[in-house]
């Protein structure tokens, strides 16, 4: 039997940080993408320091800050609604990469028992004062007991992670037995990132280490015996990530064309499943 060759899909710019070109690989065997090549893991950090990396900060400077953040606030009562709706012994929730602690902190004052890990130091500072001490780094994810969370979420996060399937091995280690995995990404099918191919915000290379499609997620959680029960959409970020492409695209937010893409996008989505980013909802067998 042939092997399946590993083909370049495209070539992407930082337009973030560095200005440098990194290659999209398609793993055809995942049927994921691969930034290549990705930078080691004690140099990632350099490429996170910017103005611009959004999530890492509580800043309202502009109108497209504060339009990001009145957003978030939907998003967020959306994904406690999420959890809420989940049968749980203790409602013990880990979220990894939870950034400024807006989602741990919503779910606190609902009642649930949280822990975060988020790399960024500065952000891990706003997400503690906002929840307590239970913020760490990374290091702290090893050490965590077995079987410790009724639910890991991971918002926009697995797509950053070095050393991806021991991330999710660990995952698998730290649920207890039909606990709930919620895993946000973008999808590299859906009709925006198809539109505008390399100026894809949502590529965001290289701290977009890897690039899912819904067919990718089913067979990379299957290794650990994951299993997705369902999908759901984030409509929101067909906008945000168009607004931003166009900023790559033409040196520019156009508000009115961005508007126009999403909406396409979404449209398109409901009739073929991909929209711009899907939250999938896998349980641990």
């Amino acid at each position: 039997m042939n092997k399946i060759v590993n083909n370049v899909y495209l070539k992407c710019k930082d337009y973030s940080v560095s200005g440098e070109y990194f290659e999209l690989i398609h793993d055809a065997d995942l049927d994921i993408l691969v930034t290549t090549p990705q930078p080691k893991e004690d140099k990632l950090g350099a490429y996170y320091k910017s103005e611009d990396y959004i999530s890492h900060t509580d800043a309202q400077r502009n109108l497209f800050e504060k339009a990001y953040h009145a957003v978030k606030r939907i998003a967020l009562k959306r994904k406690l609604n999420l959890i809420n709706g989940f049968k749980t012994e203790n409602k013990t929730l880990l979220d990894v990469g939870c950034g400024t602690g807006d989602f741990l902190q919503i779910a606190k004052n609902n009642g649930w028992n949280v822990y975060g890990i988020e790399p960024d130091a500065d952000a891990r500072k706003l997400a503690i004062n906002k929840v307590g001490e239970d913020v760490h780094d990374v290091s702290k994810t090893d050490v965590l007991k077995n079987n410790s969370f009724d639910v890991i979420s991971l918002w926009h996060v697995l797509e950053h992670l070095p050393n991806l399937e021991t991330h999710i091995a660990n995952y698998k280690r730290l649920l207890k037995p039909n606990g709930v995995l919620v895993i946000a990404v973008p999808n590299f099918k859906s009709y925006d990132a198809g539109y505008y191919n390399s100026f894809w915000a949502a590529f965001d290379v290289p701290r977009h280490l890897w690039h899912f499609s819904q067919t990718g997620i089913s067979r990379l959680l299957s290794k650990q015996e994951f299993k997705v029960v369902k999908t759901l959409p984030m409509i929101f970020d067909a906008f945000y990530v168009s607004l931003l492409s166009e900023k790559y695209k033409n040196g520019k937010m156009n508000f009115l064309k961005a508007t126009k893409i999403g909406l396409q996008s979404n449209m398109k989505a409901k009739r073929s499943g991909e929209y711009s980013s899907l939250i999938y909802v896998v349980k641990n067998n």
